[in-house]
């Protein structure tokens, strides 16, 4: 029958596609159960547990430098300056002499008084001779009571007279010794404020130099008394414990001062024109690279929190209003959001003051996927996460053949 040959030769390309249409139609559905399956799994999140730790309450407040010992040059006699002795800049040691007064005037002074002594001192060995003479004759009447008492008056006038002339010697022999000006303390003494030449008095204003010592320094710390009544309260409550009292200094440049010093004394009074409590401490200073003057950064802990959590930094988010909130693994594994207190960054983690109790199960990775309310699969953090195959592959079905 010539008519079937064209029928059934156009017929066999459909029929050998049939198998390969029904398998892609198979692969398909295959497929969009698996995202089916993929979107309904419960979303895997790594949690921390806190515990209440002891965690350090540091401050950094500023400071300035002050030389731990200062003394200006000062004349105690009057004259012209003669000589000067050391180099501006220099180290002096204590005793050391700095400058020549002319000496001249107080050398001479000094000469008189030895000769006022002298002759005071005559006066009265004659004197203290004749009341003595006087005493045997007084008792045997040969001569009256009353010379006798005279004698023994001038004697002792003599002896008085005496004693002032050797005050006013001690006097001289001091404003000579005055001439000669001695550095008060060991340091490094500045630029001299006279000259040779200049005339200088015991009651002028302006020193002749000025000397300071520099190792060790101070840094005076200006703390605000809010904080200070703070922190006496959380001590007072037993929250925080006082820490040893060692400070780090941050320079003008941004650079760390290697050596730590420690806080000598808090004044006890509040500053009412800045509403601050000073802080004084010490830092060794061999190299002289703290000046007096200096503005620096004082990192230092001021107390130990007791009760404080440490939360990783990407558990901790920020509400609208700017709350400090966390997400945490809930009763039935449901997501629960808290409102915390969260005080201040120590290193990787946030201190945490409240809201938080022991035990609880803090979300840290995976929280883009958690929402409160949802129920999760908490795992430890940093923990391995496993992800399932679709679960058509899961119960080991295979694609579908055509018939």
């Amino acid at each position: 029958m010539p008519s079937v040959a064209p029928f059934a030769r156009s017929i066999r390309p459909l029929i050998a596609a049939a198998p390969l249409l029904v398998l892609v139609a198979c692969g398909g559905g295959d497929r969009n159960a698996a995202q089916d399956g993929m979107a309904g799994q419960t979303p895997e999140v790594g949690y921390v547990v806190v515990q209440p730790t002891q965690a350090p309450v540091t401050t950094e407040l500023a400071g300035r430098t002050s030389a731990y010992k200062s003394s200006e040059v000062r004349p105690q006699v009057t004259g012209l300056i003669t000589k000067r002795y050391f180099t501006e800049g220099a180290i002096v040691r204590q005793g050391q002499p700095l400058y020549q007064i002319d000496p001249r005037l107080y050398r001479a002074s000094t000469n008189q008084a030895e000769a006022n002594l002298a002759s005071a001192r005559a006066t009265a060995e004659a004197a203290r001779a004749r009341a003595n003479r006087y005493k045997p004759l007084a008792e045997q009447q040969a001569v009256s009571q009353q010379d006798y008492t005279d004698a023994l008056a001038q004697a002792r006038g003599a002896e008085a007279a005496v004693k002032q002339q050797q005050a006013a010697l001690e006097s001289a022999q001091v404003n000579l010794k005055f001439t000669t000006v001695p550095a008060p303390i060991t340091g490094r003494i500045g630029r001299s404020l006279v000259t040779v030449g200049a005339l200088v008095t015991s009651s002028q204003a302006d020193p002749l130099a000025t000397i300071q010592q520099l190792d060790p320094i101070y840094v005076d710390i200006q703390r605000s008394s809010g904080d200070l009544l703070a922190l006496r309260r959380s001590l007072a409550e037993g929250g925080a414990v006082p820490a040893s009292a060692s400070v780090q200094l941050m320079l003008e440049d941004g650079s760390e001062y290697g050596p730590r010093g420690t806080v000598e004394f808090s004044e006890v009074v509040v500053d009412p024109n800045t509403g601050t409590v000073t802080m004084r401490a010490r830092f060794p200073n061999p190299k002289g690279l703290l000046l007096p003057g200096m503005f620096v950064r004082a990192r230092f802990t001021q107390a130990i929190d007791t009760r404080a959590f440490l939360v990783p930094e990407q558990g901790v988010t920020r509400d609208p209003k700017g709350n400090a909130t966390v997400l945490i693994v809930g009763p039935e594994n449901k997501v629960v959001q808290r409102t915390v207190k969260a005080v201040r960054i120590d290193g990787p983690n946030w201190v945490i003051t409240d809201g938080l109790k022991p035990g609880d199960k803090i979300i840290t990775q995976g929280t883009a996927k958690a929402m409160p309310g949802q129920t999760v699969k908490p795992v430890p953090a940093s923990s391995r996460q496993q992800i399932g195959a679709p679960p058509a592959q899961q119960q080991g079905a295979a694609p579908a053949k055509g018939n």
